[in-house]
C-alpha cells in the first residue's frame, strides 16, 4: 500500500514566483531609475560628485531658466501641432487602404515602410531633402519660388521636425485603425447607404463612434511621444538646439544639462521630473476627456 505524499498548496505565494522574474527586471530598469532620479532632484548633483540635498533649488533655478521655457513652449508646441494630425490622418488613410483595391497591399506596405526605418536615416534623408540644395527647394526654383531656409529658421525648422513625426508615425497608427475598422460591422454602413447618407455622414456618424477607444488610445500615445520627442528634433536642428537653441525640447534639455563630466545630474533629474508630470497630465486629460463624451 503506497501512502500519497501531502502536498501543500500555497495559493498566495505561488504566483509570486511566476511574477518574481519580471517584477526584478522592472524593479532594476524601471522602478530604481526612477527613483534614483526623484531623489537627485532634490540635490546639486554632478556626474562624478554625489551632490548635497539643496530642496526645492532646482526648481526654482529651472523657473528662471530662460532656456527651460523655450523648451517647455517648444514641446507644448509640437504636441498641440502634432497629435491632431496622427490622430485624424492614420484614419483616413487606413479607409483608403481598407478597400480591396487593385495594387492596396503594395500601397499599405509602402505606407508603413517609414515605421520600420531608422529615424536616423529617415532624418538625413528629410534633411537633404531640406537643405539649401535640396529637392524641396530644388523643386521651389522650378516654379519660380526663391531658396526656402528650412535648416535656418527656427519655426521652420520646427515644423519640419513635427512634419517627420508625423510622417514616420502615419503607418503604425494605420496599422492601429485597421484593426480597429475590421470590427465594425459592414452591415451599418449598408443600412445608413440604403437610407441615403452620404460617405461623409456614415463617416461621421458610424465610423468615428465605433473607433472612438482607438482614437482616444492613439491620442494618447501621440501625445506622450511628441511631447517627450528628441530624436528627430535632435538630428534636423543638432546639439545646440537649432538657431540660438530656439528649437530646443525638454527631453534635449535633459539630454545636454545632465550629460558629460561636468553634467548636472540634479537639476537635470529635475527637468526629468517636470517631463514625467507634464506627461501624466496630458493621459489624464484625454482619458477624462473620453470619459466626459461617453457620459453625454
Amino acid at each position: 500500500m503506497t501512502v500519497k505524499p501531502k502536498v501543500r498548496t500555497h495559493r498566495a505565494v505561488s504566483p509570486w514566483f511566476f511574477l518574481l522574474p519580471g517584477l526584478a527586471v522592472v524593479a532594476a530598469f524601471s522602478l530604481y531609475p526612477f527613483l534614483s532620479t526623484l531623489g537627485k532632484a532634490f540635490t546639486d548633483a554632478r556626474t562624478l560628485a554625489p551632490g548635497r540635498w539643496t530642496g526645492l533649488e532646482n526648481f526654482r533655478e529651472m523657473l528662471q531658466d530662460e532656456q527651460f521655457w523655450v523648451a517647455l513652449r517648444n514641446s507644448v508646441l509640437y504636441v498641440v501641432l502634432v497629435v491632431p494630425f496622427t490622430v485624424l490622418l492614420p484614419l483616413l488613410l487606413a479607409l483608403l487602404v481598407q478597400k480591396q483595391l487593385p495594387g492596396v497591399a503594395f500601397f499599405r506596405s509602402a505606407f508603413y515602410t517609414p515605421v520600420v526605418a531608422s529615424v536616423v536615416v529617415v532624418a538625413l534623408i528629410w534633411v537633404w531633402m531640406l537643405d539649401d540644395r535640396g529637392l524641396v527647394n530644388g523643386l521651389l526654383q522650378l516654379f519660380g519660388a526663391g531658396p526656402v531656409d528650412f535648416l535656418g529658421s527656427s519655426w521652420l525648422l520646427l515644423f519640419s521636425a513635427m512634419a517627420l513625426t508625423v510622417w514616420k508615425g502615419l503607418g503604425y497608427y494605420m496599422v492601429v485603425y485597421l484593426a480597429a475598422l475590421a470590427n465594425v460591422p459592414r452591415e451599418l454602413h449598408e443600412a445608413a447607404a440604403v437610407d441615403g447618407a452620404g460617405t461623409l455622414r456614415r463617416f461621421v456618424s458610424i465610423t468615428v463612434p465605433a473607433v472612438r477607444p482607438t482614437m482616444v488610445l492613439v491620442g494618447a500615445l501621440s501625445s506622450v511621444a511628441a511631447f517627450k520627442v528628441f530624436s528627430e528634433v535632435y538630428l534636423m536642428a543638432g546639439p545646440t538646439g537649432g538657431p540660438a537653441g530656439q528649437d530646443t525640447t525638454l527631453v534635449m534639455l535633459v539630454q545636454r544639462t545632465g550629460t558629460g563630466l561636468n553634467g548636472r545630474t540634479g537639476y537635470s533629474s529635475a527637468l526629468s521630473l517636470v517631463v514625467f508630470a507634464v506627461t501624466l497630465v496630458l493621459m489624464l486629460l484625454v482619458l477624462r476627456a473620453d470619459r466626459r463624451e461617453e457620459r453625454l
